[in-house]
This record gives structure tokens, sequence and C-alpha cells, in this order.
């Protein structure tokens, strides 16, 4: 038996990622403007970075709480209540080690081997993936592309329910195609939860790039006492965090406990010193999380004007996030094109194709970035589009 063939099926199954092989293939070319990864290009600020470093030259470099330090905590506790006008205790709180791992942590604390997932596809592709390697079935539901827009059929969703299934997964704004859930859809959906006694994880990093008023729709609006909802978040967004690897987790207290246990045996608690940064970035970073969404916005106009005026990309404004999903007439095969597209224009995007089903037809364009750079980006995707 080969060392490969030893292996767990499940370790087997997990799929190399399509957007991380052209980030292999073209990394480091001179004049690359890299819109395939979905982060910023700003660097986080020089505050976070001061009370990390405080934190090493004190010394802070132990073992500290499994669900977050006490501080962190109840910064979260303020971060919620300035952004989603909602009290909630410490005790709701848990730090991890990443978005990523909130995500994973959520996962298998409401699935076993064999049960299912619910998602919405196009998707981030770790998504599903997370729920394959913890042995879970994901199971895709389409939302619907329609004019160059997206919109939910719940009844779609609630047909893909099963005996097996124990949760809906629910990015919104959502990671590639920048649909974002009403009040309504999230009123929905949390019905349809309750109906069929489901967990939902929801999925709202993006939450505060939206650009439609001051934050996206949350099921925080909606939620009542006793709701299954499990909430997974990332430091890396909104305040150019994306190496420092921190996330947290808002869960039940109830379930306090487990998820200090699941904590404990997977990483062991975030370190102490890169909390301390953590904590600056909430209590001190409202005004850059601000910037950074007027300056994805410039940058989001700026973009899909330009492609838009070709008549050739069907595609509207994202109501969310920091992504534009680009269908091109003349494109039918995506992955090909990505790397058609970088060695001809030097720019980067991620091929619609690794986004699941629904997402074969598309490109992924990050729009994070320099506003400068964005139209440079634009003007040469442009080019290339009309030579079609």
């Amino acid at each position: 038996m080969s060392l490969m063939e030893s292996l767990s099926a499940r370790a087997l199954a997990a799929p190399q990622s399509g957007i991380v092989e052209l980030v292999n293939y073209a990394r480091g070319r001179a004049g690359l403007i890299p819109l395939w990864a979905g982060e910023g290009d700003l660097p986080s600020p020089d505050f976070i970075h001061r009370a990390t470093k405080a934190s090493l030259d004190a010394g802070e470099t132990f073992y500290t709480w499994q669900r977050g330090l006490p501080e962190m905590r109840q910064a979260l506790s303020r971060y919620y209540e300035r952004h989603f006008s909602v009290t909630l205790s410490p005790d709701h709180f848990f730090a991890t080690s990443s978005g990523m791992h909130a995500i994973n942590l959520c996962v298998q604390a409401v699935t076993a081997p064999g049960d299912e997932i619910v998602y919405l596809t196009p998707s981030w592709p770790n998504i599903v993936a997370s729920v394959g390697i913890a042995g879970a079935k994901p199971v895709a539901v389409p939302v619907d592309f329609v004019d160059g827009s997206w919109s939910l059929d719940v009844a779609k969703l609630e047909a893909a329910i099963t005996p097996r299934t124990r949760a809906l997964f629910v990015n919104t704004p959502s990671n590639p195609t920048g649909w974002t859930a009403t009040t309504q859809d999230l009123k929905a959906i949390l019905s349809l939860a309750r109906r069929h006694g489901l967990w939902i994880i929801a999925d709202e990093i993006y939450a505060l790039y939206f650009y439609g008023g001051t934050r996206a729709p949350s099921f925080l609006d909606v939620q009542e006492e006793g709701d299954r909802i499990l909430y997974a978040n990332s430091f890396s967004k909104n305040w150019s965090m994306t190496g420092w690897r921190v996330g947290w987790i808002v869960a039940p207290p109830e379930i306090g406990q487990v998820m200090e246990n699941l904590i404990q045996y997977s990483s062991s608690g975030v370190t102490p010193f890169m909390q301390r940064g953590a904590i600056a970035a909430l209590d001190e970073g409202d005004e850059f999380v601000r910037s950074n969404i007027e300056r994805a916005r410039i940058s989001r106009d700026l973009l899909c004007d330009t492609l838009i005026a070709t008549n050739r990309v069907q595609t509207r404004k994202p109501d969310g996030a920091i992504y534009a999903f680009l269908k091109i007439d003349g494109i039918d095969d995506p992955r090909r094109a990505a790397f058609d597209i970088v060695d001809k224009t030097l720019v980067g995007l991620a091929p619609g194709t690794a986004f699941g089903q629904g997402g074969g037809a598309f490109l992924r364009a990050c729009f994070l970035r320099d506003p400068k750079q964005v139209e440079e980006a634009a003007n040469r995707l442009a080019d290339y589009i009309r030579k079609l």
C-alpha cells in the first residue's frame, strides 16, 4: 500500500483550491494586479500593531483562556452593541484561530458523520470542504441568477432538506456573488429552520460591507431566545488582518462548554498577544473599517461601470461583500480563461469553477484595493473582453 493509499478517505477527498492553483501559477509577476484572493492591499493599521507589540513586550506569551481573553469577549460585546444594536453578554463569544477555524468548529458542533448541511451556491469553496472533512454531506442549493443579479428561492432551500439535514449554512453578504439577504429572506430561512428543528450557521463576515446602508441585514435582527444559530466571523476583512488568523464565534451560552472543548482540542486557544491586537481593532478600528468600506465602494463602481460598458459582461453592482462575480460573453471555460487573462493582462481573477455548482460560467474579482489599481485592472480587462 502506498503512502497516499494509506491516508483516510476524507483527507484524500479534500479538493485542491481552484483559487490557489492560479495564485501559484502567477504569483510574483511584475506588474500583476491580484484580484483573485479575498483580501485588500492595505496592511493592518498601526494601532493594532502597537497593542500587539505592547503585549509581547509585557511577556504575554503563555497559555490563555480557551474561550478568549475576558477583555476580548467584552470588546466583542461592545462591538455588537454599536453595530448590531443587540446586547450580548461576553458568554456568547469564543475566540478562534481564524474565520475558517470558526466555520470548522460550527460544523463539528452540529453534525456527525453521515449528516447533511444544506448550503447556498455558488459559495466559498472552503465551506464545502469543511463539511466533507467533518464526514458530513454538503447539499447545494443554487441561488438564481437573472438579469445580472442574484436571488434566493426559499422553496428550493426547503426542498433540499431531508431527515439527515442538521443545519443550513448561510453566507450573506455572499462570497463570491455579493448576494445579500433581505430581512424577509432571513425571516423565511429562520422560519424554515424552526419548523425542521435545524441549526443555522451564519457566515456574516461581510456584514459591514453593505452598499445600501450602514450594514447588511443580520439574523441578529430577527432571532429570538432559543433559536439555534451559530455565527462565524473573522477579523480578516474589516481590519485588513487576513494574515493574523483570528476570528470568533457567537453562540448561545448554554453550549459554551462544548464550544470551549472544541477549541481545546483543535487549537487550544488564540495567542494572547494577537488577541490584544484584535481588541484594539474592535475598540479603536471603526473609522478604519469605514474607510475600507468606502474604498471598496469606489473600486466596485470603477470596476463594474467599466466592465458593464463593454456590453459583454452580465453582472450588476453587488449589494454587499467585496467581489464582482462576472459572467463574460465569449468565455465558456472560466478556469482556462483565468490563466489566459493573467498571461495577457496581468490581472489575476479567480475562476468561477472554484465556487461550485452555479459558478462555472463566472470569474471573481476582489475590488478591496486601491481604486487606481482597480481602475487600471478594469481597463485591461475591458480591452481583453472587447477582443474576444
